[in-house]
């Protein structure tokens, strides 16, 4: 059975595409070349790491629900179903909140809130690293006898409905605020303002935060600023996950006696929590912006738009493939979205590793006849090796020069 994320890759794309166009139209702009890119880059390393990583996690779902379910449920019941999908949301509200208030969790879920903008796009910025302590939150389910299918099928309706909230275009929805998550109140939940602060985790259902003093309203008065108050201040999608981890392993080895290094890890993260935070003031925010050029950014969009199809293709013939094909694979596509990233940060590093990347790529494509398990024929090769050269070309004629600045929200 193929992939499900390969069918909904398409709709994320032309609904994202719908957005922009709906935003230009009312003259409001909520997307950044550099800032999408970045995220849809860390969205595919999520889904790389997912094809290595999602056996193992339901295998041990699975091991867990035939050693040690107490009455087994039956899959063909509508009524399991359901309670099966508000269950799997209690258990998502309760990882959701323990990944802000628990450092070592925050430093795989910081991703998701790293980038300063919030569209659509903002909902494929994933974590690669959530697959070492997330499932741990679902077991009871298995405990509980929820088959492993059913546990599959409504994790992937509650990830793929939190979608559509990570938009600014839609307003207020009255009674549906009050009860599911939506647009308002998830805008909240990524709002670096001293309201928002570890406020509306619910993945579907917002009655959680109701129920356990965690909800705050969307206010009128005070727009929110959209990212984390420790910026990532970087477009490259191996540091946007490692950073944190980096922070957390200095501050340990800075610290002294075995307790207080593992409060650093196991306590909450800080400079986060609105209690050891100072107070954040909208007016002086900041977003991080490289001012990268027009014709690196439609260069480096066009390249991940082919790292996208890419990828596309992987997650459509992952099953077919050896594990070293598949890592492989995965390790030309991280290339690509990590020299892409660093000509949006304008490193003359990536400026060769980018070079180097499609020049070897284009190469390897003529070369080899079947591409992962696909045959290619022989016009599609060499029309990939002369875009290969031109690529090269036309990169050697572009100067790389990092000019950082803060760019003022609107």
């Amino acid at each position: 059975m193929l992939n499900p994320i390969l069918y909904a890759v398409p709709v994320f794309l032309l609904l994202m595409a719908a957005e922009f166009w709906v935003a230009r139209r009312r003259a409001q702009p909520v997307y950044r070349a550099a800032d999408t890119v970045s995220s849809l880059s860390l969205g595919i390393i999520s889904q790389l790491v997912g094809v290595f990583t999602k056996l193992a996690m339901i295998g041990i779902y699975t091991l867990v629900y035939q050693q040690a379910a107490l009455w087994p449920l039956p899959a063909d019941s509508p009524l399991v179903w359901i309670v099966a999908l508000i269950a799997y949301d209690f258990f998502y509200y309760w990882n959701h909140r323990l990944g802000h208030e628990v450092a070592l969790l925050w430093a795989a879920h910081v991703v998701h809130h790293s980038s300063e903008e919030y569209n659509l796009s903002t909902a494929l910025r994933q974590t690669g690293t959530g697959f070492l302590l997330g499932w741990v939150f679902y077991l009871p389910m298995a405990v509980a006898g929820v088959p492993p299918l059913v546990f599959v099928v409504v994790g992937l309706v509650d990830l793929l409905y939190q979608f559509w909230v990570h938009t600014r275009l839609i307003g207020r929805l009255g009674w549906f605020d009050r009860v599911f998550v939506s647009p308002s109140n998830h805008r909240v939940h990524h709002g670096q303002n001293d309201y928002c602060i570890d406020r509306n985790y619910g993945g579907i259902l917002i009655v959680w935060d109701r129920l356990f003093g965690t909800f705050s309203e969307e206010r009128d008065d005070e727009e929110v600023c959209f990212g984390v108050r420790k910026p990532l201040v970087s477009f490259n999608p191996l540091w946007g996950n490692l950073y944190y981890y980096a922070d957390l392993w200095q501050q340990a080895r800075a610290t002294r006696g075995w307790r207080d290094k593992l409060h650093v890890w196991l306590g909450p993260p800080g400079g986060w929590r609105a209690t050891d935070a100072p107070h954040f003031d909208p007016s002086g925010f900041r977003r991080y912006d490289e001012h990268t050029p027009g014709p690196l950014r439609w260069y480096g969009a066009l390249q991940h738009g082919l790292i996208t199809l890419m990828l596309m293709h992987f997650l459509a013939v992952e099953t077919r493939l050896t594990i070293v094909q598949a890592a492989t694979y995965g390790f030309v596509m991280a290339c690509g979205i990590v020299s892409v990233g660093a000509l949006f940060e304008q490193r003359h590093w990536g400026k060769w590793l980018e070079q180097a990347r499609v020049l070897a790529l284009g190469g390897a494509f003529a070369a080899i006849p079947a591409w992962f398990g696909s045959d290619t024929p022989i016009w599609l090769r060499a029309a990939v090796a002369f875009f290969a050269l031109c690529c090269v070309a036309w990169l050697s004629r572009q100067n790389v020069a990092p000019q950082t600045r803060l760019a003022p929200a609107p």
